[in-house]
């Protein structure tokens, strides 16, 4: 089976709840009924509901029938430092180079090799609420202090799959550096935030 399959009926879904084919609180066809709609195996629909389920598009238990999801609660974001208090997963750790942008906030030469740790932060429900990338030089040191600075992004496809979004879709992007007691960038990251989940009050 093409492992991407279920992933585009995934994405064709989405599209069909964003666009109100069903409102919340509705449900959808059965996975039978999708399959024969989709000319898919039930199994390729059952996975592309599971992604439809975790990223919090879908309601419902994962043998009976499914609805679509109530848009989840706004959050306020007060202190971009603070730990995340609810259950998160660590999706990659791969070290990078340095690019351009990542140089200058580090303060270190242009394809320095840097540890790496990409964050999906999860609210209570086990929805994605965040995406936090971390990058540092060496072993991770203590801060003493931190500035952000915020903009917006239009999401890319790793990111809008994360947060169950489609690609193109603004987010808050919080660049975030912690630095030490002497004012030098030890830590930097990007904390990715959906407008539609998020208000910022700091």
């Amino acid at each position: 089976m093409d492992g991407a399959l279920h992933r585009r009926i995934a994405a064709d879904l989405t599209r069909r709840i964003q666009q109100r084919e069903w409102l919340p609180g509705d449900q959808i066809p059965s996975r039978a009924a999708l399959a024969a709609e989709y000319d898919v195996h039930e199994q390729t629909i059952r996975l592309a509901v599971t992604l439809l389920r975790k990223r919090g598009l879908l309601e419902g238990e994962q043998r009976s029938r499914l609805f679509v999801a109530h848009p989840p609660a706004m959050r306020a974001l007060i202190n971009p430092d603070a730990d995340w208090p609810h259950p998160s997963e660590t999706t990659d750790t791969a070290p990078r180079r340095a690019t351009v942008e990542l140089a200058a906030r580090l303060d270190v030469p242009v394809g320095t090799r840097l540890q790496h740790e990409t964050v999906e932060c999860l609210d209570p429900g086990g929805r994605s609420a965040m995406l936090v990338s971390s990058w540092w030089r060496g072993r991770r040191q203590p801060h003493d202090s931190f500035v952000v600075e915020v903009g917006a992004i239009e999401l890319h496809e790793r990111q809008a799959h994360a947060l169950g979004l489609t690609v193109d879709t603004l987010a808050y992007r919080l660049v975030r550096t912690r630095l030490d007691t002497a004012g030098r960038a030890v830590e930097t990251a990007d904390l990715v935030l959906p407008m539609d989940r998020w208000v910022l009050r700091f």
